[in-house]
């Protein structure tokens, strides 16, 4: 677990770097009439996260033999629209949480309005950057419908309605993965397809990635269920049991604590099998272990 967290340690400051430059690109190249925005931008992206979803386009890319410096442009844009997510995810009108990444959400600090606008602000600002990437047009087009399909109401958005909707409810398994493969798997996928986009990956080589996506976004979700269950406030840098306190359903109030482990188990299986095509695939095998493991 010492390469790999050397490693995620090494890319999270890389793309750190990457996200201050845009913030002061930003800051540059307008009024200061809108630092209020652009500060409440700044607060979200700049609250911290592993960066497991840009870390992945680029090592995807890397393994590939595909451009690595476009990865981190297409990360970086994704890194923005993981941010929107979560500003619009602790809204009170969402999943109403007042701490995010050990600091208060942003609507605590700038507002609900202002929270809406900055996650908006994000999102589509996104899409900016995915626009001026140096691929082949058609590559572009490629990318922007790949992660408009996963970010949408195909995807991110569809799988947070589903989240609403079924609140308060008592669900089956089967729904609650359809749920989750859509509002935290389909941004995983993207990522890693969006990696795999800077190269020139075959049909089979898309196939496995995609499965690999999927599986891993499932593990993501399970273990970050079972630390909503196991671990603290102070640890995790958010409101621990929010989800029993909405009344969602988790894999641990479905399945028990003991089997939700298990599943995250088979889950971790699957997406290692999913790779086995891919010679240089240490990185994302390894990645599994570390969500696998994690502590927070």
């Amino acid at each position: 677990m010492n390469k790999i967290n050397k490693v995620i340690k090494e890319e999270k400051k890389l793309i750190d770097k990457k996200l201050v430059e845009l913030i002061d690109h930003i800051r540059k190249n307008n009024s200061s009439s809108l630092n209020t925005i652009i500060d409440s931008m700044e607060y979200s992206l700049k609250a911290g996260g592993k960066r497991i979803r840009p870390i992945l386009t680029v090592k995807v890319a890397e393994m590939i033999n595909g451009n690595k410096e476009t990865a981190y442009e297409i990360g970086t844009a994704l890194e923005l629209i993981h941010t929107y997510s979560l500003i619009h995810d602790d809204l009170p009108a969402m999943d109403d949480d007042d701490y995010r990444r050990g600091q208060l959400s942003n609507h605590k600090v700038f507002g609900e309005g202002m929270a809406v606008l900055a996650g908006d602000a994000w999102l589509t600002f996104a899409f900016e950057l995915l626009s001026n990437l140096e691929l082949a047009s058609e590559k572009i087009v490629k990318v922007i419908k790949l992660v408009a399909k996963n970010v949408g109401f195909k995807g991110m958005v569809g799988g947070q309605s589903l989240d609403l909707k079924f609140e308060n409810e008592k669900i089956d398994l089967d729904t609650l993965i359809k749920i989750h493969s859509l509002k935290t798997g389909a941004l995983f996928k993207a990522a890693i397809l969006g990696g795999a986009y800077c190269g020139n990956p075959t049909d089979e080589e898309l196939i496995a990635l995609n499965s690999y996506g999927e599986n891993l976004g499932l593990l993501f979700q399970i273990t970050d269920d079972i630390l909503d269950k196991t671990s603290s406030t102070e640890v995790l840098g958010k409101t621990v049991g929010s989800d029993e306190q909405s009344n969602k359903s988790t894999y641990v109030s479905i399945l028990g604590l003991d089997e939700a482990k298990q599943k995250a188990v088979q889950s971790a299986k699957k997406a290692k099998k999913e790779i086995k095509i891919f010679d240089n695939n240490e990185f994302l095998i390894e990645l599994i272990d570390y969500i696998l493991k994690r502590k927070s």
